[in-house]
Parts: C-alpha cells; sequence; structure tokens
C-alpha cells in the first residue's frame, strides 16, 4: 500500500504530519508513505531527516482577506494540483491525509479529480480549535474528518493530535541531566526553555532577553531559541543563558527545561503538554484567534498561564518567572494538570483511519 500524507509549510503542519507517518510504519512496514512538501518550506529538512521521500509541489497561499495572492489563487492552485495528480500517479497512492496548510488542499482536490474508479481516498486531521480554509474546503471531499478539539467548526471525529513517540513518551525526570549537559546549562539551576515556534518570534526575544538579568540574579538557567531568522544579543553569566537560532532536538528541550515561555499554536501545545511541562503560553496576536484557543483547556486545567502578546515585556518576565520557578509545589501541580490535559495515541488512531481507507481503495472497495 501506498500513502501520501500533506502537512508542509511550518512545524505545526510538518510535526503531526511526520507523527502519523511514523505511526504507519509502526503499525505496518511494508506501507510506502510519501509526504507533499514546497521548496520553501520547513519540510525540505524536516522530512529527509525523518526518512521519509518527499515530492514537492507549488505552495498555494490561501488568503482570508481579498490582495494579490487572491487574484492569483486560481492559476497557483491548478498548477499545483496538476503537479499534486502526477505524484500520487507515481507513487499509486492509496489514501491522502491532510493537515492543512499550504499543500493540503490541491492534495484534497487532486485526489478527489478523478475517474470513479481510480480516486484516492481522503483523511483529514484539523490540529487547531478552529479548522483553516484548506481543511474547511477539504472535509467536503474527505472520507474521514478527525480533530484534535471539539467546536473546531468541522464535524469530525475528535481523537487529539499526532505527536511523535519521543515526545509522547519522554521521560523528562529520567533525562534532565543528559539534556542540560547537551545543551550546556546547569545541571542544578531551574530552567526556562524559550521558543517562538519553527520561526521564533521577536516579542519573546525582547521580553526575554530584556530580563536576562534579573533571571541570572535568581540563579535562572535559560535555553532560548530565538528563530533562524533573528538576532539575539549575547549574554554572559555565571548561570548559563544558552540561545540558539533553532532547537531540533526539542526532545531534550523540553527535559532540561522546568517552564517554558511560547507561544500557543495547535502543535506546540500538544508537544509541551504531552510532555507535562508548564507553560506560559503567548498567543499570536494576529490570524484567527486559534492559538489563543489552543491554550485555552489547558490553562483552564492549570496547566499554564495565558499572556496576551502586548502585555509579555521585559517587566512581565522579571516579576513573574523567578517566583513561579523557584516553587517546587506549583510547577509540580501545573506538571500533573499539563500531562492530564494531553490525547496520547492520536497518531495511530489517525494511522488506522488512513490504512483502513487504503485497504478498502487498494481492494477496488467504494471510496
Amino acid at each position: 500500500m501506498s500513502i501520501v500524507v500533506a502537512g508542509g509549510g511550518t512545524a505545526g503542519h510538518i510535526e503531526p504530519a511526520m507523527a502519523v507517518a511514523d505511526a504507519v510504519r509502526d503499525l505496518d512496514p511494508s506501507i510506502a508513505v510519501t509526504a507533499l512538501g514546497t521548496a520553501r518550506g520547513l519540510e525540505t529538512t524536516l522530512v529527509p531527516e525523518r526518512g521519509y521521500r518527499l515530492e514537492l509541489i507549488p505552495p498555494v497561499p490561501l488568503p482570508r482577506k481579498p490582495n494579490a495572492d487572491l487574484a492569483r489563487l486560481p492559476l497557483r492552485l491548478r498548477a499545483s494540483v496538476a503537479a499534486t495528480r502526477r505524484v500520487l500517479d507515481e507513487v499509486n497512492a492509496d489514501v491522502v491525509i491532510g493537515f492543512g496548510g499550504y499543500v493540503a488542499l490541491p492534495a484534497y482536490i487532486a485526489a478527489r479529480m478523478r475517474p470513479r474508479s481510480r480516486r484516492v481516498p481522503v483523511v483529514i486531521h484539523e490540529a487547531n480549535a478552529r479548522a483553516g480554509v484548506a481543511n474547511k474546503v477539504g472535509a467536503r471531499l474527505a472520507q474521514r474528518v478527525l480533530a484534535a478539539v471539539p467546536g473546531s467548526g468541522l464535524d469530525a471525529e475528535v481523537v487529539g493530535i499526532p505527536v511523535r513517540a519521543s515526545i509522547s513518551d519522554l521521560d523528562r525526570a529520567g533525562l534532565r541531566a543528559q539534556a542540560r549537559e547537551f545543551f550546556g546549562l546547569d545541571p542544578d539551576a531551574p530552567t526556562l526553555l524559550v521558543f517562538g515556534g519553527s520561526q521564533g518570534a521577536l516579542s519573546l526575544n525582547t521580553a526575554v532577553r530584556g530580563a536576562a538579568q534579573v533571571l541570572a540574579d535568581n540563579k535562572i538557567g535559560v535555553l532560548h531559541a530565538y528563530g533562524k531568522k533573528n538576532t539575539l544579543e549575547p549574554f554572559e553569566a555565571e548561570c548559563p543563558y544558552v540561545a540558539l537560532p533553532y532547537i531540533s532536538r526539542m526532545d531534550l528541550a523540553y527535559a532540561a527545561a522546568d517552564l517554558a515561555i511560547c507561544r500557543s499554536g495547535a502543535m506546540t501545545v500538544a508537544e509541551v503538554s504531552a510532555t507535562g511541562l508548564p507553560a506560559v503560553y503567548v498567543p499570536l496576536p494576529h490570524g484567527n484567534g486559534e492559538q489563543r484557543l489552543n491554550a485555552a483547556p489547558l490553562v483552564s486545567a492549570g496547566g499554564g498561564i495565558l499572556v496576551d502578546d502586548a502585555d509579555l515585556t521585559p517587566d512581565y518576565v522579571a516579576r513573574t518567572i523567578p517566583p513561579l520557578l523557584t516553587d517546587p509545589g506549583r510547577l509540580a501541580a501545573m506538571s500533573k494538570a499539563a500531562a492530564g490535559a494531553g490525547a496520547r495515541g492520536a497518531a495511530q488512531a489517525v494511522a488506522r483511519a488512513g490504512i483502513e481507507l487504503a485497504q478498502a481503495h487498494r481492494s477496488g472497495g467504494s471510496t
């Protein structure tokens, strides 16, 4: 059998696609898995690193407002669908599993724009609390629609967010010493992890770097991923402030940390909560508000704190983070609440849905 996963662009789309690919491989190593992506996405690095075939197609941005991209949408979509159909033919695809984003909509359309006997079934997974445009359209073409949480706007089965096993099965306490040595952190200091998603976040960088001296005075270690396109002024202190443009070993980053300051994209919330790491979530101040919705259930459960982007200042970090990181009881309670809020087994659920449809397709069943 042959399964195609479509989730390129950002890590928030790629990581659940790779988690499902891993689950497919665990369930049946004989199944061929191909990932769709674009030349400008992180998948050009992340997918080959995970050992999967990557096929590139032209990206199709789906603007929410009238602009030049909207005017170019029909031609872009036509070219991308044509390229995707060629990929599906080449790999003899039995099912497409899509996760939204630039490559998902062309994949959904290409799978269904065939003679009836050759149509490829579609499974959709929506990770956000509010569904994106690609998955809203794709849900009308799909045979199975799955979602992370209720109320996404899709008629979907709720299964949680697919998270790779290295994260969902992470033993933070057991790996802490190894993780801190790996990054050059103080083995005994309370440690703050800061990251703004795969691209970094200027407001998080400014706020935490601006409070660096206060954190150092309180003997707090910092592991800060500031983004490849950003810069961060170095800071030297007795308690290490380790600043990196990108962290590829997020499993070790989670293990090294006692608390995180991060955005609240669906994948970020899923991974952080799966590891039981308490966090200060700072939703993106633009978009359709899905980042605030992603974090809200976890915050209500006591596993995190929600802070508006405009309120995350150096003064806020200096006032809030040292008392929290030096309160083991509160951190333990938040960790327990965070771990309890996550949904395990989502990757396997999505993988099984895809395999079932692929089997039906391969045997000539109706799709």
